[in-house]
């Protein structure tokens, strides 16, 4: 019997739970074939067979919560040729074959319906009720229009509760939601609000035929304000503050199926403008394909939330993406009137910025430096 072992360094993420098993007990598995996936927060991962053989246990069935190392399941030895000539040899089953019986009775469920008339059973259904609870006054007890209507205008009858239907919660979205609670829960969230003027980045996107996107220009400022403000991009630790040496910035990427994952554009202070917009490109494009790898969503240092791709304009607290310090939400790209130096009024293209941090880890103060660095290199972008 091999045991089959979530691997220590294939997941990341606040928590592993088992998203869906491909085989069932008693399959035949090969080497290497995909038995099961996990999910995170963050990626799913498919888990292989060790060895050949037969799956002879599921330890955690679909929905449990897993920790790397854990044993999810064992696989047996597989079936050989000589134990299917062996059962093969011992001929047909024996046990006799039940005797037929007779076909049972129809049962009826005991609420009249079929004593009912189409608009008597329709004004049931509609308004939820049940026919065992009306007197009917109709020939032979026989539950008639007017009783059902008396006893919906009734001062006494309790409010019909509206209708509804439960949609369960994907492992994605479970794993979200421990990881938002668990970062209010870590974390004192303080949000600054700057705004910006990216008439600048608009020329030089025009200049360039738009051949990069607003958030590599975002990426970039990113960048500058992180090594002008160092303490932005740290870790949170009792003993001190970890500050990073790369600035390793995740990127949130909605999924058109719910959910939301961060991949994350390594040692962003190393590239210029057309490579991050290259490797932008090639991160969402695989998020949204769903073949990222693991180690895509890890190592992160901070992180962008540009919420404004889909209408928001402000959105404030962003919950920070533990166990990182900060993180910066970028709103929708609109037409704003502004009043210009003379105090003529005129309208530019603005978005509001916010940086969440960590108040432990940060104070108002670097909060705003950051946010002006930030601004400055959009408005002055040459």
């Amino acid at each position: 019997m091999t045991d089959i072992v979530l691997p220590t360094d294939q997941t990341e993420g606040t928590s592993n739970v088992v998203g869906k098993w491909f085989k069932a007990v008693g399959d035949a598995v090969t080497l290497n074939e995909p038995l099961l996936e996990i999910v995170t927060d963050k990626v799913t991962v498919e888990i292989a067979a060790p060895v050949a053989g037969v799956l002879a246990e599921i330890l955690k069935p679909e929905g449990e919560a897993v920790e790397p190392g854990d044993v999810v399941g064992r696989i047996g030895e597989p079936v050989t040729s000589e134990a299917v000539t062996l059962s093969n040899a011992k001929g047909p089953s024996s046990t006799p074959a039940p005797s037929p019986s007779a076909p049972a009775a129809p049962q009826g469920d005991g609420s009249g319906d079929a004593e009912l008339s189409p608009a008597v059973r329709r004004l049931l259904r509609e308004h939820g009720l049940d026919a065992a609870q009306i007197k009917g006054t109709g020939r032979g007890g026989r539950i008639t229009v007017q009783d059902v209507e008396l006893v919906l205008n009734s001062p006494s009858r309790p409010a019909v509760q509206p209708s509804s239907r439960l949609v369960p919660h994907s492992a994605m979205r479970r794993s979200i939601a421990e990881h938002m609670v668990k970062s209010v829960a870590t974390a004192p969230h303080v949000t600054a609000v700057f705004e910006a003027d990216v008439s600048a980045v608009i020329r030089h996107r025009e200049a360039h035929q738009k051949a990069f996107t607003f958030t590599a220009y975002f990426v970039r400022a990113s960048v500058a304000a992180l090594q002008a403000v160092p303490e932005v991009n740290s870790r949170w630790r009792d003993q001190g503050l970890e500050l990073y040496d790369d600035c390793n910035i995740g990127i949130g990427t909605a999924l058109a199926g719910g959910g939301l994952i961060v991949p994350v554009l390594r040692q962003a202070q190393d590239l210029d403008l057309a490579e991050t917009a290259r490797r932008l490109e090639d991160l969402t494009s695989r998020a949204r394909a769903g073949t990222l790898e693991p180690r895509d969503v890890q190592g992160g240092t901070f992180t962008i939330s540009n919420h404004g791709v889909s209408g928001s304009l402000l959105a404030a607290p962003i919950v920070i993406n533990q166990p990182q310090s900060a993180i910066l939400g970028i709103g929708k790209l609109e037409q704003r009137v502004k009043v210009a130096p003379g105090g003529s009024f005129e309208a530019r293209p603005m978005v509001y910025v916010t940086l969440t941090i960590d108040h432990r880890a940060l104070d108002g103060f670097q909060a705003n430096a950051f946010l002006s660095r930030w601004v400055e290199v959009i408005e002055q972008w040459s």
